[in-house]
């Protein structure tokens, strides 16, 4: 397994009607509020909290579904 840091981007744990899916990206995570459209569905992001991935340290966006 690879060494993980927060300068390696985020994750993001994104919701749609079919379920959750766990997304790697780069940069810093959005911020609590804002908005993503993701597979034609708008999704908020809720929390940042602590990726889920045992050893991994980079922040990870948690969302939830607006429409």
């Amino acid at each position: 397994m690879r060494a993980v840091d927060g300068s390696h981007g985020h994750l993001l744990f994104a919701w749609s009607p079919a379920g959750y899916t766990l997304r790697e990206l780069s940069g810093e995570p959005p911020q609590v509020g804002a908005e993503l459209e993701e597979g034609g569905h708008t999704i908020v992001i809720s929390k940042i909290g602590a990726s889920p991935l045992p050893g991994d340290t980079r922040p990870c966006a948690f969302s939830v579904g607006k429409d």
